[in-house]
């Protein structure tokens, strides 16, 4: 704050909503217009938010840019180096989109977080089938495709014919029937099903999660006006041989792959 808008140029505050409010009341009644703060972890969020909302002009900083405050650090001289490098306009705020796409972001990041968590259990599945020598992996493109889930399914629901198994290869599976087989003679000890039945129940929730997140992520964009007018500038037609990023990784889409 500066020198001579309140008895006390600097009052801590909690971290609570009402604290944030009663912080931008005071700012608000001291005369500020435009406030600096440095970008720590998601803590920042919060207080820049409510600061927005208030009407001030937020300068999101980069930490390691501010760093040189002399003498030891503390919040007191962190904050009033900040006021001071700000008055002086040494401080270039972070690039920070609308809210429009800030919460499409969110969104995105949430998305990205369900699909690592969702792929640890595919490794989960992995070590499972390997403990009890079964090289799924081996024999098909992915584990998590029509067929291999198909197998796995089958395992859990209790069936151990490697011929059976076998028998639920797709059409474009690339192995035989008989190669398949061989892979699925295994050692099926309890413990290991046990950990395979709960990777896969685990990899549905996941699935079922992504796919409510990809519901919202749906309804979020159809609030966005349209950029571009496709009834004069249509799509353009993928060219043979031209694989969509779903189709490199199928992570991306996280359903079942219906190739191999």
């Amino acid at each position: 704050m500066p020198e001579g808008r309140d008895e006390n140029s600097v009052r801590p505050f909690g971290c609570f909503t009402s604290d944030l409010h009663a912080m931008a009341r005071w700012l608000k009644a001291c005369g500020v217009t435009t406030v600096a703060m440095e970008s720590t972890g998601v803590y920042w969020i919060p207080p820049f938010q409510i600061l927005e909302e208030y009407g001030f002009e937020v300068k999101l900083v980069n930490a390691r840019h501010v760093k040189n405050v002399p003498g030891r650090k503390t919040d007191v001289s962190d904050c009033q180096w900040l006021q001071r490098l700000r008055t002086y306009g040494l401080l270039s705020g972070s690039f920070r989109p609308d809210d429009q796409i800030c919460v499409l972001r969110s969104y995105w990041r949430h998305r990205a977080n369900l699909v690592r968590y969702a792929a640890d259990h595919v490794r989960h599945m992995q070590k499972a089938l390997t403990q009890m020598n079964l090289h799924l992996h081996k024999v098909l493109s992915s584990v998590t495709s029509v067929t291999g889930m198909n197998i796995i399914r089958a395992i859990i629901a209790g069936e151990r014919d490697p011929q059976k198994l076998a028998l639920m290869r797709e059409p474009g599976v690339k192995n035989t029937s008989e190669v398949i087989a061989k892979a699925l003679e295994g050692d099926y000890r309890q413990e290991h099903l046990f950990a395979l039945r709960q990777a896969v129940e685990l990899f549905d929730f996941y699935h079922r999660q992504i796919q409510a997140c990809d519901g919202e992520i749906e309804r979020h964009l159809r609030t966005f006006d349209a950029k571009v007018d496709l009834m004069q500038n249509p799509l353009q037609n993928r060219r043979k041989g031209e694989r969509s990023r779903s189709e490199i990784n199928p992570l991306w889409t996280f359903g079942p792959s219906s190739t191999e």
